[in-house]
């Protein structure tokens, strides 16, 4: 397991691919608003720490090093980025996050978050 540049970034990408595997969270948090007095969280904020802020959705392979510890993180992470580009271009990037998560294609997203968790979990 190689080191990486950035833990503190790594952390928040574990933090996100988090909340995109577990279903009951993103219901309470994201549509419900259920969360503690200060905080915040929506899958878009989620997506931006993965595409925009780290690039580790847009280029797993550069990320590694850098957010990721292996190659078998990277082909996790790369499995996630298809499933949502998958459903972005199916409906677009304008829905809330409770039309979000009621599309059919939203399985595969919480599927390969959770395939993904377990991968940067275990070091790759």
């Amino acid at each position: 397991m190689s080191e990486i540049r950035f833990p503190e970034m790594r952390h928040e990408i574990v933090r996100a691919v988090q909340a995109l595997a577990d279903p009951v969270y993103q219901w309470s948090a994201w549509v419900r608003r259920e969360l503690p007095p200060g905080e915040y969280d929506e899958f878009t904020h989620r997506v931006h720490i993965l595409y925009d802020d780290t690039q580790v959705l847009e280029d797993p392979d550069a990320a590694i090093g850098a957010y990721l510890r292996s190659p078998e993180e990277a082909d996790a992470m790369r499995h996630l980025a298809r499933a949502i580009d998958s459903l972005f271009e199916e409906l677009g990037t304008e829905l809330s996050d409770e039309e979000y998560l009621q599309a059919p294609g939203w399985a595969a997203i919480v599927d390969a978050a959770g395939v993904a968790l377990a991968t940067l979990r275990d070091g790759g």
